[in-house]
């Protein structure tokens, strides 16, 4: 299996989904919580909690394929922090931060060779 060609996609789909799991879950917790709490009315709590627990299922699957194709350690604190990063506010936007400069740029660098290590993702070099 070519997994330059995975790269790519597999990078872009655990960015999307963290951030769109990070949005939701600050949605949840910043605007709809309080609105069940203090203004008893638990529509926005529900529809976001909802959305961001099927949100956050998916993270969970593309977040481990990414940890599996930049070879991070299965039981590894990294990659618990990675898949737990979405019950936390705000902590999605961080790791991926982490992530993509501690573990996904050496990846692709080593994928690439030192050819095309300046070219972007997706490119053929």
């Amino acid at each position: 299996m070519d997994t330059d060609r995975l790269h790519g996609p597999v990078v872009l789909a655990y960015r999307v989904m963290a951030y769109l799991t990070g949005t939701m879950l600050i949605i949840l917790c910043f605007v709809g919580i309080p609105l069940q709490v203090w203004a008893h009315n638990d529509v926005v709590a529900r529809v976001v909690g909802t959305i961001h627990g099927a949100l956050y299922i998916v993270y969970l699957i593309v977040a481990f394929a990414m940890t599996r194709l930049v070879r991070m350690r299965t039981a590894s604190p990294a990659t618990v922090i990675v898949l737990l990063a979405g019950t936390i506010p705000v902590l999605t936007f961080v790791v991926e931060r982490w992530v993509t400069h501690r573990y996904i740029n050496p990846a692709l660098a080593s994928d690439r060779g030192p050819a095309t290590a300046g070219a972007p993702i997706g490119s053929k070099g």
